[in-house]
């Protein structure tokens, strides 16, 4: 019978079977990539999308037999080294995915690889440092810390040491962190009046406000309660919530991530029968309740049950617009808007409902750019790939300029820093350029509340 060249249908994305006999296996795993490279070598649609796929040509193109056969296996986690797990290439490019008979899905074979090097220890400490983001997050959010913290973040010197020392690009921009955490300051309960639920959302929301909002842009998480009570959605922030996991996944520490599911769990469904819908403001954060951890506990019916109930911000609120819930009286438009459309929302398949919202305030024009901006949790921070994911954000940051925006950002607050640090020039030459907006903080502007 004749092998498909390719497929038309929905991407059927496969349990991860990362407890499995063969899981770990040296033999089985470099046996499995050398198939995978041989299909993505005879492919290359995807070699636009990040550094993983160009590494694993040149290294085709280079080899004596200009085929994958040719290439040092001990070569091979190069590419790996390079995927970020951003998952466009399954999502939006790969025509081998499941349903496929070839079941290309290269993002997870990487997780596959990653979490082999991390088993036999070949990660740095850096790594497993700066991807353990609750005690190090908790550690310099505190009086005193935080201000130490940012100021040697702005500091040419420190950041210089800092490259040599922990492998940190001095010129990679840093988030900045508060000094008291959202968790710790903002009420827990945030009522709305009378509570109507629609289209599967129940009109309460519990905030999973995750490592990034409680402690680097707690402003985010304000201005989503904000438009959530503006438009009588009832809101609670979720007290004592692990990390999602999304970095220690990227590492290959599966082990952890499954811990850190575990520790939210319990909090996640007791939300739920209290009759809450859960929402959070990172794509990422998203992803890995609604895709990563129900692929890796496909029977876990708990997983299962917090999936159902998990919502990124404007899917939520596209929901509830289409029930005549969402108020349409916008008091301030926003003029032209370059909105980057965040990778692990566009993997999500709802749809781009972010733009849709900002679309529907009046004399308001979106630039959608559904580009990767590079950035990845640790990518762009990294000595040794900065260099690479400013390469692969320069067209986002030159889409951003031809739109000449009032305005512009992200989904996710890492690309948007990200974004506009390459506005701005990489020397900060351009430091007049705006700082990225949040599309829920240019909603609220839009609201006027």
């Amino acid at each position: 019978m004749a092998t498909r060249e390719g497929s038309l249908e929905a991407p059927d994305r496969q349990p991860i079977d990362w407890q499995g006999d063969t899981f770990y296996d040296k033999d089985d795993l470099y046996a499995e990539l050398e198939r995978v490279y041989d299909i993505c070598h005879g492919c290359r649609r995807c070699v636009s999308l990040c550094d993983a796929f160009p590494t694993l040509f040149d290294l085709v193109d280079e080899s004596d037999t200009f085929e994958v056969d040719g290439v040092d296996k001990n070569d091979y986690m190069k590419v790996v080294d390079q995927c970020f797990l951003c998952d466009l290439c399954a999502e939006t490019k790969c025509p081998y995915l499941p349903p496929h008979e070839w079941a290309v899905d290269f993002p997870h074979l990487m997780l596959r690889a990653k979490a082999y090097k991390f088993k036999h220890k070949d990660t740095k400490w850096r790594d497993r440092l700066i991807t353990s983001t609750d005690p190090i997050f908790d550690a310099i959010s505190t009086p005193g810390v935080a201000g130490l913290a940012n100021a040697a973040a702005a500091s040419p010197g420190l950041r210089k040491m800092g490259e040599k020392l922990a492998g940190i690009h001095a010129r990679a921009p840093l988030p900045n962190f508060v000094s008291r955490p959202l968790t710790k300051r903002l009420s827990e309960e945030h009522p709305a009046g009378e509570v109507k639920s629609c289209n599967r959302t129940t009109g309460k929301v519990a905030i999973y406000v995750t490592c990034y909002g409680d402690h680097n842009e707690p402003q985010v998480v304000e201005d989503l309660i904000a438009v959530l009570k503006h438009n009588g959605v009832a809101v609670k922030i979720l007290q004592d919530a692990a990390c999602c996991g999304m970095p220690k996944l990227e590492l290959g520490d599966l082990h952890k991530v499954g811990q850190l599911k575990d520790a939210n769990m319990p909090i996640f469904v007791q939300a739920i029968e209290d009759g809450y819908d859960i929402m959070a403001p990172i794509p990422s954060c998203v992803l890995m309740y609604k895709q990563e951890l129900p692929l890796m506990y496909p029977e876990d019916a708990t997983v299962q049950q917090v999936r159902q109930h998990f919502f990124d911000p404007f899917e939520y609120l596209m929901l509830r617009h289409k029930a005549d819930l969402v108020d349409t009286h916008f008091k301030q438009p926003l003029g032209q808007v370059a909105y980057h459309v965040a990778c692990h929302q566009r993997v999500q398949s709802f749809g781009m409902k972010t733009r849709d919202f900002l679309s529907l305030i009046p004399d308001t024009e979106v630039t959608a750019i559904e580009r990767c901006s590079g950035h990845d949790g640790t990518y762009a921070v990294k000595a040794e790939t900065y260099d690479k994911a400013m390469k692969i954000a320069r067209p986002v940051v030159r889409r951003v300029k031809e739109a000449n925006p009032d305005t512009f950002g992200s989904d996710c607050p890492m690309a948007g820093r990200l974004i506009a640090h390459g506005l701005a020039g990489e020397d900060g030459t351009d430091d007049d350029q705006a700082a990225a907006s949040h599309p829920i903080s240019m909603v609220r502007t839009a609201y006027g509340i």
